[in-house]
């Protein structure tokens, strides 16, 4: 027979994956091993060797050989690490071997994996200096406090609470409520890596898009202070205010997306018209000659405290609201949302969206619901920048909440 039977040509072809990570990896630690009798004992034909003896003992089909082949590795690795006199009482190159080894037995089974793996192996060890300076310079630890605690949030608390829709909370479960609270802290911790990493050159306008995901309206109140006490901000003041709604309406589009994602269809044309809108209206102030002033990142990536306050806030104006669709009707509904809306748009159009998926409330209702909690919501902002920053920059900034509001509303009135 001409030919390679297919076991040989797999084999061959694992055979060439492991070569390929050993190289790849072993070209990384040849680098860094150093010379003369200081250098470090493993480089790139010793990687190389390692990933294909994992790979033929492995194909052997004796789990004792691939045993005492690691075994060996380790006792090697052992035995110079004991014999060596260097001050750097680092092992990142006997794991790196080893990995190397382990990839190696695995590309028997699965070559495309390990080649994946290879190169994340060799993207740590090249990284190194930029991983040690974000560790110990620039990470500080709030960040790093506030990185375990979404970690915690995401990965330990949210498992264990039900999935069962409760009464108390208008339809909502427990589950997805606290997905939202998640949501929030990861949305707000994203963008404070963005302005970290940005640094402070987009100034105003990307600190209001961050503060616009924890409080929109606190944001263009805390604006309006910093025009009275510098005027000669006001127009970049006014463009963050119409940032800030920008995160605003991404926000709407992620609570829709996750308590009820088949009415996104529905909200998306005023969603889409109404961020359009905000981002023209920011782009166009912020076309200015003058120099951004720098604005630091707050000292925590997301706000802990608002979070958990929303979903708090979520759950009573879910509850309340389905409290009054039960014992008045479903017109008394929009008027409950459009309260609601003045305290928070979110809240307000996420108790609606509860409604619309345990069939309380219709399409169309669910459309007009999230518009009133928005206008509401709106007239708020604009009595906080006037009171806030002045007549002026009240003026200026409640134009521009009016027009995007009017954008909202287009789609739904055509």
């Amino acid at each position: 027979m001409n030919g390679l039977r297919p076991a040989d040509t797999a084999l061959l072809l694992s055979c060439a994956v492991a070569l390929g990570a050993g190289l790849l990896i072993g070209i990384e630690r040849e680098r860094r091993k150093g010379e003369g009798q200081a250098r470090d004992f493993a480089g790139v034909r010793t990687f190389a060797m390692a990933a294909l003896m994992g790979t033929v003992t492995q194909a052997l089909n004796h789990t004792a050989l691939v045993v005492v082949a690691g075994l060996l590795l380790v006792a090697l690795c052992g035995v110079r690490y004991a014999r060596e006199h260097s001050a750097d009482p680092g092992i990142t190159t006997e794991l790196a071997l080893f990995s190397t080894f382990l990839l190696g037995v695995h590309a028997v089974e699965r070559p495309g994996f390990t080649a994946a793996a290879a190169v994340v192996v060799a993207t740590l060890l090249f990284g190194r200096r930029a991983l040690h300076r974000f560790s110990t310079e620039l990470l500080t630890p709030v960040e790093l406090r506030d990185a375990l605690i979404l970690a915690g949030a995401a990965l330990i608390v949210l498992p264990l609470l039900p999935a069962r829709a409760s009464p108390w909370l208008g339809g909502l479960d427990p589950q997805r409520l606290w997905a939202l609270a998640v949501l929030f802290m990861a949305i707000q911790a994203a963008g404070h890596v963005g302005l970290r990493v940005l640094g402070a050159k987009l100034g105003i306008a990307l600190g209001a898009l961050v503060g616009g995901f924890i409080s929109s309206a606190a944001t263009i109140a805390a604006l309006g202070a910093k025009v009275r006490q510098t005027p000669a901000l006001l127009r970049l003041a006014v463009a963050g205010a119409w940032c800030s709604t920008i995160a605003t309406v991404c926000q709407l589009g992620l609570v829709t997306l996750t308590l009820n994602a088949a009415a996104l269809p529905l909200l998306l044309p005023c969603l889409l018209s109404m961020v359009t809108a905000a981002v023209i209206l920011a782009g166009f102030g912020l076309h200015t000659g003058h120099q951004v002033p720098a604005m630091p990142p707050p000292a925590h990536a997301f706000h802990l405290p608002g979070a958990l306050g929303f979903a708090a806030l979520l759950a009573s104006v879910t509850a309340g609201v389905s409290f009054i669709a039960q014992h008045f009707g479903r017109d008394s509904v929009m008027w409950s949302v459009a309260l609601s809306g003045f305290a928070d748009a979110h809240a307000a159009t996420a108790s609606a969206l509860s409604l619309a998926a345990s069939g309380m409330l219709d399409e169309r209702s669910v459309v007009h619901a999230m518009l009133f909690a928005i206008s509401t919501n709106s007239l708020s902002k604009m009595g906080l920048a006037f009171a806030s920053g002045g007549r002026v920059y009240g003026a200026i900034t409640s134009a521009g909440l009016g027009l995007i509001l009017l954008a909202a509303w287009v789609p739904a009135l055509l």
